[in-house]
């Protein structure tokens, strides 16, 4: 951007667990503005994931978002007619989207009956360092291992 950085909106704490990065998560899975569904939706998940791990749903929801964050990503770079894949550390607010967002698409392709069933099987599956979102940050680690020679084209 040429003008000034745009401002951070400051984003309010759930209403349950009273934190700020479940609204972040709830904001991703949101559809249409339908807000009060998409916080039943990840509720109904944490609930499951209580039932069925005997642990705090919270914290396992945190660890299995840890699990299927990247921490360094694949940029295309054209070099004198050539275009490189060069790998890049990710910035930390970026991170945490990516990881939220990949959580969520992976959540959406699987085949249990509601969204919260869903959700709550790939975040168990997360937590566990299996399932879709997991093998997603398994594929950017790679490609950016694998091409860590054009590292030094980096901007």
């Amino acid at each position: 951007m040429r003008k000034a950085k745009p401002k951070k909106r400051i984003i309010l704490p759930d209403p349950r667990f009273n934190d700020q990065q479940v609204t972040k998560f709830v904001n991703n899975l949101m559809l249409c503005g339908k807000k009060e569904a998409a916080y039943s939706i990840f509720y109904e998940a944490i609930d499951i994931v209580e039932d069925k791990l005997k642990e705090n749903g919270l914290d396992v929801w945190r660890k299995a978002l840890a699990n299927v964050t990247p921490s360094v990503e694949v940029r295309s770079r054209r070099v004198g007619g050539a275009t490189f894949q060069i790998p890049t550390e990710i910035p930390p607010s970026r991170k945490q989207s990516i990881g939220m967002k990949n959580l969520i698409q992976f959540a959406r392709k699987r085949n249990e009956k509601s969204m919260g069933k869903k959700l709550a099987a790939e975040i168990m599956a997360g937590y566990k360092e299996e399932g879709g979102a997991f093998k997603r940050k398994e594929d950017i680690h790679r490609m950016a291992e694998a091409n860590k020679a054009f590292s030094h084209f980096r901007f």
